[in-house]
This record gives structure tokens, sequence and C-alpha cells, in this order.
């Protein structure tokens, strides 16, 4: 049965769902022009970066909300529990396994040579490729432009954040001298292999194959390139750390949800972990690595909890998706990656 609390919260979500819908379905047919926020948009691109106002009301005005966009980035309405298990066996499988093999050896030069300048694992940068796009088969096939509209004027939790990437969508193709309205991606308005957001791509992606062009949907150096920059620019420590199994058998359940609620960036210090009961996982490591940790709780529903510290690294991957499902499935696919990977000679 459930309880008071469990069913308020669901009727609650329930009736944010519905107002979302509601919402969809009345700006369905509302022109991206008429929305309130989209002069004061249009004043602050001219104004600040002077493009042309008429141009850009005209681009808005062509457009209506995309309906496929609102619907998918909606919250659902009857959430799943959060599952460690579940997520995990969406990225570690063998096929995906397979694919980053064979992306790795056919770009292996390139993975080499962007490890030796940023100092980011091959595996890692192999790793995100592969969780993103399935090695460049999952790009998206949603037009850029229209996508941002949509959401930066009629996605109210976020519109703020799709603004900001509108703009930068718009000051990216005037750099790379292209039709705004040409670039392809997700739903959310990320772009190429590695899933950058427009503003992502101008601060972070770097013309790896020195072709003359930044091209991270067509050019897989430049994708390797950029990610490996992405981290490295976010502080990624060559050879540091990156995530450690461990036993919590003698902590007090209030420790283990303190050190939860700390959050992910690495703070907590050695001696107070150890001193607390927490080893590391029998046959993995003897001792816990001296640095600054988060500690992670990967939650499966009718299942033991795993519990894993992070460190740095681990906090640098989840600068590329908020989120600690996300960097520990990044880290165990390139833990599996490196375990099998054969470079062409040494192949039986």
């Amino acid at each position: 049965m459930s309880s008071p609390v469990s069913a308020r919260f669901f009727l609650f979500l329930s009736l944010v769902v519905s107002a979302l819908l509601a919402h969809v379905g009345k700006a369905s047919a509302e022109k991206l022009s008429e929305h309130p926020e989209a002069p004061l948009f249009i004043e602050r691109m001219q104004n600040l970066h002077g493009f042309d106002a008429q141009e850009l009301q005209k681009r808005l005005a062509r457009l209506t909300p995309d309906a496929r966009v609102l619907k998918l980035v909606a919250p659902p309405a009857s959430p799943t529990q959060r599952s460690w298990q579940r997520y995990r066996s969406r990225f570690l499988e063998e096929r995906r396994i397979e694919d980053g093999l064979a992306f790795w050896r056919e770009n292996a030069a390139t993975l080499t040579r962007a490890s030796l300048l940023y100092g980011v694992p091959e595996e890692i940068v192999v790793a995100i490729i592969g969780i993103e796009t399935l090695y460049g088969r999952n790009t998206g096939d949603f037009n850029t432009f229209s996508a941002l509209a949509t959401l930066a004027f009629h996605e109210p939790r976020r519109a703020e954040f799709f603004r900001q990437e509108l703009e930068q969508l718009l000051l990216l193709a005037r750099e790379q001298k292209r039709d705004p309205e040409s670039y392809t991606g997700s739903y959310a308005g990320a772009l190429g292999l590695p899933q950058f957001m427009p503003g992502s791509l101008r601060r972070y992606a770097v013309d790896f194959d020195q072709d003359g062009r930044i091209d991270l949907a067509g050019s897989a150096a430049d994708a390797i390139g950029s990610v490996a920059h992405f981290l490295a620019q976010h502080g990624w420590r060559e050879k540091a750390p990156i995530a450690l199994p461990v036993v919590v058998a003698q902590v007090a359940p209030r420790r283990l949800q303190d050190w939860v609620d700390a959050g992910i960036r690495p703070t907590l210090g050695l001696a107070a972990l150890r001193n607390a009961g927490l080893r590391p996982r029998r046959g993995i490591a003897s001792e816990m690595p001296d640095a600054p940790a988060t500690f992670i709780d990967l939650v499966t529903p009718d299942a033991s909890t795993e519990y894993w510290l992070g460190y740095e690294n681990f906090y640098v991957i989840s600068r590329y998706n908020r989120s600690s499902f996300y960097a520990m499935a990044v880290y165990q696919s390139a833990e599996a990656l490196a375990q099998r990977y054969r470079l062409p000679e040494e192949r039986p």
C-alpha cells in the first residue's frame, strides 16, 4: 500500500506533467517570434553581438515550437526508480564494447596523440564517445536551431540555459560561416560525435585533424581531440586515481548519508573516511589514495547498493554530464575497453 507521502508526490507530479502537456498543446500553434521573451532575445543579440534584428525575427517567425522536442524533454508521467544496474546495462554491453574496440583501433594514432597532449587516457575518450553517440551512430536528427529555440522559449524549467545555448549557436554559425539552421543534433541541441552543446563547442572543441575547420560530426579526430581538451580544461590530472570500490560494513548509516549529502565535488579526507570504518573492497586495493574524495552510492532497487569513492578525475568526468551514474558508466566502460584492447600487432 502506498504511503500518504508517496501518494501526494505522485499526485503533484501528475499535475506538473498535465500542466506541461497543456503548455505544449497551447504552444504548438504559436510562432516562436510571438513568445514574450523572443523580442528581448533578439534585442540582446543585436545590441551585444551586432546581429540583424529583422533577420532573426524572420527566422523565429518561420518556426512553431517542435512538439517532439517538448515531449522528449518533459519529465515522464510515471517516473521509474533510479537503478544503477539498469543504467549500467545500457552502456556496458557487448556491442558497445566491440564497437569501442574497433573505434580505438581505427583511431589509435589520434588517440595516442590526444592522450600525450592532454594527459587523458585513451580509453576514457573512447568510452565517452561510445556512451554519447555509439561512435557516431546516434548523433540525432533534430534541427538544432529549431530545437534550441523551442526550448529557449517553451521549456520553463531551463529556459535561460537554452536561450544561452541558442545565443551560442548563432555565434558559432557566424564564426563557421554557416546558416544557423544547417546544424542537426539531439533534441536538446547537442552536436556531433561527442554531443557538445554549442557553448562547449565554441569553448573546448579543437581542430585536431588540422584541416582548417572544426567538424565534430564528420571528423573522428576533431571529436577525440575535443573530448580530451574538454577534460583537460576541467582539471584532469594525469595518472591520478579516478574511483575505488569500498566496503561500508562498519560505517554508521547516518554517516553514510552525510557523505552522500556532501555532493559530488571531492571534499572528504582520507583520515576521516578511514577512521569511520571505510575500507577498499577486498582484492581491489590495499589502501585508499590519500586525496580528497566524494562518496558515491550506486543504488539499485531490490539489490545491494554499490559504494565507491570518486576522486578529482571522477568529478571531471561528471562535468561532461552532471550525474554520478554517468561518470561511473564512463569509468567502468573505459576499464572494460582497456582490459580487452589490443594493438593490431598484438592480436592473435
